[in-house]
Order: C-alpha cells, then sequence, then structure tokens
C-alpha cells in the first residue's frame, strides 16, 4: 500500500525518470514517510494503554524493595513500556532514588527506557523481520541490566546530586481510571507525542532518503564495513552526539542496512543515538555529578560497542 503511494506520486503525477538519485530518495521519503506516520499512530494508541497502568508512582512502588537481581530485571523490563522521554529523566531519578530503590537498578531503568523502546520494536519488526527485532530487544535489554549492575556495584551514591537525597516526596495517590479515561488518555497521548516528535520523525526520513538515494556504498562499506575492525566504535561515536527517539532513527537504520552496513555496527549506532546522547547529558547534569555522569556513558557506551561487535560476530 504505501509502495503502491510512493510510485504513484513518484512515477506518474511527479513523471520522474525511476533510477535517478532525486526519484530513489524521493519515493524512500514518501513511503517511509506515511508508512511509519501510520504504524506510529497505531502503535502509540495501544501502547497508551497499557501506559496508562504505569504511572511514576505505581512503577515506584512496584520496583522498591525487590531482590537486587530481580529489580534490576524489573526495572529494565518496566523501561520498555514505559518509554519516558529525555524530559522526564530527572524527575523519575530523582522519584525512584528517594523512595529507595538502589541506585543501579534506577539506571536500569534510565537505560532501558529511551533504549528499548516498544514502537522501534513494532517498527523494526514490520521493516526488518523478527529476527532484527528480537536481536534489538534482547541486546537492548542487556545492555540496561548488565550496566545497572555494574554502576551500582561501584557504590556511586555520593555522585547524585545533594539536593536528591533532601527530598521526600510522600506517597502520592495512584488515580484509578476508567476504560474510557484510558481512551481519552490515548487519544491525547497520540497526538502529544506526534506533535512532539514529528520533526525528529520527518528528519531521520529525510536524512534515510539522502543516504539511500545519493550516498555510495561503497562510501559507507569503506569506514563502517565488516573489513573496518573499528566500525562499531566509530558508530556509536558519530551516534552519540545526534539527538533523536527510536523511532525518528528507524529510517537512517534501513538505509544504512540497505547499503550494506552490519547488523551489529546498525544496531550500535541506533543504540547510542537512542540511549546516549548530549540533551541527556544535559538534563542529568541537573541530577548527577560529572563523574557518575561519565560513568554513565562510558558503561553504557562500552556495552553497546560489546552487543555491536557479538551481533557482527554471530550474524557474520
Amino acid at each position: 500500500m504505501f509502495t503502491l503511494l510512493a510510485d504513484l506520486i513518484t512515477y506518474r503525477w511527479l513523471s520522474l525518470n525511476p533510477g535517478a538519485h532525486l526519484t530513489e530518495a524521493l519515493h524512500f521519503f514518501i513511503e517511509d514517510t506515511t508508512k511509519i506516520f501510520f504504524l506510529l499512530t497505531v502503535i502509540i494508541f495501544f501502547v497508551s494503554i497499557v501506559r496508562s497502568f504505569f504511572t511514576p508512582e505505581r512503577t515506584r512502588r512496584f520496583l522498591r524493595n525487590k531482590r537486587l537481581i530481580i529489580g534490576h530485571i524489573l526495572a529494565a523490563a518496566l523501561g520498555v513500556v514505559t518509554p519516558f522521554c529525555s524530559c522526564s529523566a530527572c524527575p523519575l531519578f530523582i522519584g525512584f532514588v528517594e523512595s529507595g530503590i538502589p541506585l543501579g537498578v534506577t539506571f536500569s531503568f534510565l537505560i532501558s527506557s529511551p533504549m528499548v523502546n516498544e514502537v522501534a520494536l513494532v517498527l523494526l519488526f514490520g521493516l526488518f523481520g523478527w529476527k532484527v527485532a528480537a536481536l534489538y530487544l534482547f541486546s537492548g535489554f542487556a545492555v540496561a541490566i548488565v550496566a545497572g549492575i555494574v554502576i551500582g556495584r561501584l557504590n556511586m551514591e555520593r555522585y547524585v546530586a545533594d539536593y536528591v537525597w533532601q527530598i521526600r516526596m510522600g506517597e502520592a495517590a495512584v488515580p484509578e481510571m476508567t476504560w474510557h479515561d484510558r481512551f481519552e488518555y490515548a487519544k491525547g497521548y497520540v497526538k502529544d507525542i506526534l506533535r512532539r516528535i514529528w520533526p525528529y520523525v520527518l528528519g531521520g526520513i529525510a536524512v534515510g532518503a539522502f543516504v539511500h538515494g545519493y550516498v555510495p556504498e561503497n562510501f559507507l562499506l569503506r569506514y563502517a564495513g565488516p573489513g573496518n575492525p573499528f566500525a562499531v566504535p566509530i558508530a556509536v561515536l558519530i551516534g552519540v552526539p545526534l539527538y533523536s527517539n527510536a523511532a525518528g532513527v528507524i529510517p537512517v537504520v534501513q538505509a544504512l542496512m540497505s547499503k550494506g552496513l552490519p547488523l551489529g555496527t546498525t544496531l550500535a549506532f541506533m543504540m547510542a543515538v537512542t540511549a546516549l546522547s548530549f540533551p541527556e547529558a544535559m538534563i542529568l547534569s541537573q541530577v548527577l555529578k560529572k563523574e557518575l555522569l561519565a560513568v554513565f556513558f562510558g558503561i553504557t557506551a562500552v556495552a553497546i560497542i560489546i552487543v555491536g561487535y557479538l551481533f557482527n560476530f554471530v550474524m557474520g
């Protein structure tokens, strides 16, 4: 359906020549824009219904006083189904720590929430199949758990901003919602999310269309192909300065893989973009001292690089 629409606009209405760089880029842009926004609208609506059962307060209660390893697993799992945006990182971090949740467990949630995005998971499934989607889910989940455990064992609570320990939020009541309330919440959430992410989605699609139509395959393979032993860390270093949510980076990932970029390198790039970014660092710097912030970025980046090399080895 989406391909037919792109064919209609590109070849019939605009009468562009098939095979030309501009034609291929525009066709890619139209097809992916319609496909991704359709999927986003449908998926966000149903996911937001699930999210309505997991308010921040209920999440804190659920994680509190769990055994450490179970806490990491539950925190990472909750991060998957409760994809709080980066602007929510500070209040959620404060609430989790203040509620007595161990610091490492909190980081497992903080890592998995932006990294393993359920919207991106379904988009990957639709674009690349269940194997790639499963690899994305498993690797992101593992990174969140392992990084959280490592950070927890470093005992770096002293590097959390002092004011965090002084806050006493108390036990806020968890409001009950009817199904009508949940549907209204879902409708409003779809509008709010699309309003905030559409520039990033279009920007990602535009970059992907440019890569698909104009960037030679040899250029990508030369710097990040299977013959470059440093391709994975290079992909991570390039991904960190970029800022996009998981849905916005999917089109870029699709274009890179179509050019022959290895799966592990592509996943490492995607995870770096979604889980590590300068805007996120700026937000978290209000809560974490520079030592803990550096450890968080360093451990997560190393874990992502390991995942990239592992999947390149397995899939190679």
